[in-house]
């Protein structure tokens, strides 16, 4: 999908759909809505008039111009109350707008940037916003179907009358086109089958990454695993036939400084949940079982494109857990890269044990800082749904600062204590921990455990099962399936570290 910016009057404007907007209770219409009134014998007051536009968000209505305009329809688009308009908003309205576009299967849509004028908008930060709203919406789900309709857009034109906005406007969009692209990159990899997307499949994807952008690459083997101790990881993955990786890329934009921010995602490719088997219904599902893994795999793909000022290092622990003669059992032990022991008491419980060897790797290979992104616990959806994730943390100033970069993007994620207490649930009588300490608490205990192998260094854990996956396609930003999220608040991390 093309992007340009055109700077011309909008009543002058070339397109299958032409995208306007409308505040809730505004009457007497100014800007771009209002020159298309005039050229239209006020089509649109008179839908306000007669209480059919209403503006509210994300209400649409299409007009038919016949001829009195160069665009074949107009769309308007609510924008809902002035006073609760805000960048978040501006994003949901372009992937709503662009939606609702699709009925006619144009091959060109334009529209202005909404909340660049009369909004009070940054406007760099609208046109990021149009950017993004418009690509994470329109995305499809690859499928293999034989007879898949195919998109018909071809080009989007942003119009703009103002010629002081433009660099700001060419900026939002150029930026705003990396980060949605990088999201859909994500989508793509997190809804790939688990049959083509196997462990050496994903080190390929992140080779393919780190050669497009110059970034650094390494992929260790099972057989250098062994060497260093990754027991742990390397114990999960022992039941298939596909070789276990931990992968690496490396973005070094600072290399005066000594701080390094380590993304570490958790990456099973497919998730029977081993001996602890999973129920059949919804089994297909834990082919997304290596959201973490795609989510800092796409946030590499944009920081490699936008190369930040700072030191990012991506770590992904990949494995299937399956069930075979070669598989681990519940009450077999290991010892983790840390010199730490695990007892599996529970087999569907092996993301954290894959990550323990990967957030120590992290620590000795020099990460001042951690994220790590996991589908970790069924529980944490239980707790906060599908719209919010899970965040814990060892350190309150690196939390805020993670906080602070989900704000900024419309990202929502809310903060779960670390109660002491609980460590009891996951004492073993056989080593220095359980890999599992139960139902109660589940998603807490779960990030405890993580918080065994990261040491002093600051961390927080992000526990996306809830988020990474929509069944029901339930936002305007995303289809059903792989949601890529936390990808966009990782970049702007990375950014605001960079800064």
């Amino acid at each position: 999908m093309d992007f340009q910016l055109t700077l011309q009057p909008i009543t002058e404007v070339e397109a299958d759909v032409l995208i306007v907007n409308l505040f809730e209770g505004v009457t007497a219409l100014g800007g771009a809505t209002g020159a298309l009134d005039a050229a239209l014998d006020g089509q649109i007051s008179a839908l306000i008039a007669a209480g059919d536009l209403t503006g509210r968000f994300k209400e649409t209505r299409t007009l038919y111009p016949f001829g009195k305009i160069k665009a074949q329809r107009v769309l308007v688009v609510g924008l809902g109350e002035r006073e609760e308009f805000h960048v978040n908003r501006a994003r949901h309205i372009a992937a709503a707008a662009a939606r609702a576009t699709r009925e006619f299967k144009p091959t060109r849509i334009a529209t202005i940037v909404h909340g660049a004028g009369s909004g009070g908008l940054d406007v760099t930060a609208a046109a990021q916003a149009l950017a993004e709203g418009t690509v994470l919406g329109l995305y499809k789900v690859k499928t293999l179907k034989k007879h898949e309709a195919k998109e018909t857009l071809q080009s989007v034109l942003v119009v703009e009358n103002d010629a002081s906005k433009e660099a700001a406007i060419q900026q939002g969009l150029k930026r705003g086109l990396i980060i949605a692209q990088a999201t859909n990159f994500s989508r793509d990899v997190i809804n790939e089958p688990a049959n083509t997307l196997t462990p050496t499949r994903l080190a390929e994807l992140a080779t393919e990454v780190a050669n497009r952008h110059g970034l650094g690459i390494q992929v260790l083997e099972e057989a250098e695993m062994r060497e260093l101790g990754m027991n742990a990881l390397l114990g999960i993955g022992q039941g298939s036939d596909q070789p276990s990786k931990l992968i690496v890329i490396t973005h070094n934009g600072a290399p005066e400084s000594e701080e390094k921010i380590a993304y570490v995602g958790k990456g099973i490719t497919f998730d029977t949940g081993g001996y602890s088997m999973k129920p059949p219904a919804g089994m297909e599902l834990m082919k997304t079982d290596m959201g973490g893994a795609g989510t800092v795999l796409g946030a590499m793909e944009a920081i490699g494109a936008l190369k930040p000022k700072a030191n990012i290092m991506m770590v992904i622990p990949a494995a299937e857990n399956m069930v075979s003669g070669n598989a681990i059992k519940p009450g077999d032990v290991v010892v983790a890269m840390n010199g730490k022991s695990i007892e599996i008491v529970n087999t569907d419980a092996e993301g954290r044990v894959v990550l323990a060897d990967a957030l120590t790797w992290a620590v000795r290979n020099g990460a001042t800082k951690i994220v790590d992104a996991a589908t970790l616990t069924g529980a944490i959806s239980i707790a906060l749904g599908r719209q919010v994730g899970g965040l814990f943390s060892n350190d309150t100033d690196w939390a805020a600062v993670v906080k602070e970069a989900f704000h900024q993007t419309g990202e929502r994620v809310w903060e779960l204590p670390l109660v002491e207490e609980y460590s009891r649930q996951y004492n073993s009588n056989v080593a220095d921990m359980k890999n599992s300490g139960g139902r109660d608490a589940g998603s807490i205990v779960g990030a405890m455990i993580l918080r065994e192998f990261v040491e002093n260094t600051p961390w927080v854990h992000l526990d996306i099962a809830g988020t990474a996956r929509d069944a029901e396609g339930t936002s305007d930003l995303h289809p059903k399936g792989a949601t890529g999220f936390g990808v966009r608040t990782l970049v702007q991390l990375a950014e605001n570290l960079g800064e």
